[in-house]
């Protein structure tokens, strides 16, 4: 039995699926075929990618599941600002070619590139070459950020491994970590609307935050018309999970689970991997199997 896989108005059990991953467009390792085997192999038979602000890999996604028994979703992660703190919003479901997602879009690219520039000369004022070059053709057409800096570093010989990058350079606090006017939880969630999807409340309790303000972040979220909470996912305590459901039911809002997987190095993320926990809450499948 998967992982949320119950449908508690008619007790019907949901196909396994992962609406939370990433490829090469942002910053996993894998190509979106690759991730659909993956997938496939994992016996995940409904799955999304949600790349960092970009759709680039829907495509591809699609191509590699036609003859296959793995239906796709379109998925996104958009990174925006509530308040002080940048929290993430997963996009399911909608319509990638959607004119006003589109250029939205381009507004985060634009963005994502002028931190870049940022990154790099506070880089180099501490005597690390130019990397810019480098990040850029690493990050190729998709949206370029950190991990693609972690991985210049390395090949530069600047550090030995990414997280080593992290924890000098690139973590919190530290000299790279640069800053962006990001787009308000708002206008993330109203985006993806506008492009008739869902919208996630990503890994609520990955933001270093106390329960009692991921509380009040989700109150906010639903204020703003969020849809659902993702409440199983790696690295999640079993006491979250379940505190994280129960907000669920508080707000009446939908709940959704997946991997977050990126990287094979990261042993303790793989897809369709993530805590085995059955809600009583609406999962976001039953509605989006339903269009």
């Amino acid at each position: 039995m998967s992982e949320l896989s119950y449908k508690p108005e008619t007790g019907e059990e949901l196909p396994f699926s992962d609406l939370h991953c990433h490829s090469c467009y942002s910053d996993g390792e894998l190509s979106p075929a690759e991730l659909l085997q993956g997938a496939s192999e994992k016996g995940v038979t409904v799955f999304a990618i949600t790349d960092h602000d970009t759709v680039a890999g829907i495509a591809e996604l699609r191509a590699a599941a036609v003859g296959t028994d793995v239906k796709v979703l379109a998925g996104i992660e958009l990174t925006c600002e509530w308040g002080r703190n940048m929290v993430h919003i997963v996009g399911l479901g909608f319509d990638e070619h959607h004119p006003a997602l589109g250029d939205y879009l381009k507004k985060m690219d634009q963005l994502r590139l002028q931190r870049a520039g940022l990154i790099n000369e506070k880089l180099m004022k501490r005597n690390i070459p130019d990397l810019l070059p480098r990040v850029l053709e690493l990050s190729g057409t998709g949206q370029v950020g950190r991990p693609h800096f972690a991985q210049a570093m390395v090949e530069a010989g600047v550090v030995k491994n990414e997280v080593q990058a992290f924890n000098r350079y690139l973590g919190a606090g530290k000299v790279g970590d640069v800053k962006a006017e990001w787009p308000t939880m708002e206008e993330s969630i109203d985006i993806i609307h506008q492009a008739g999807g869902i919208a996630v409340l990503a890994h609520p309790t990955k933001y270093k935050m106390t329960f009692t303000k991921v509380r009040i972040l989700t109150g906010g979220f639903c204020e703003q018309g969020g849809d659902a909470i993702e409440i199983s996912y790696p690295g999640v305590e079993p006491g979250h999970l379940l505190q994280l459901d129960k907000l669920a039911s508080k707000f009446k809002i939908m709940v959704s689970a997946g991997s977050d997987f990126h990287k094979r190095q990261f042993h303790w993320t793989d897809i369709g991997k993530y805590p085995r926990y059955s809600s009583e809450n609406q999962h976001v499948l039953s509605k989006l199997l339903q269009h």
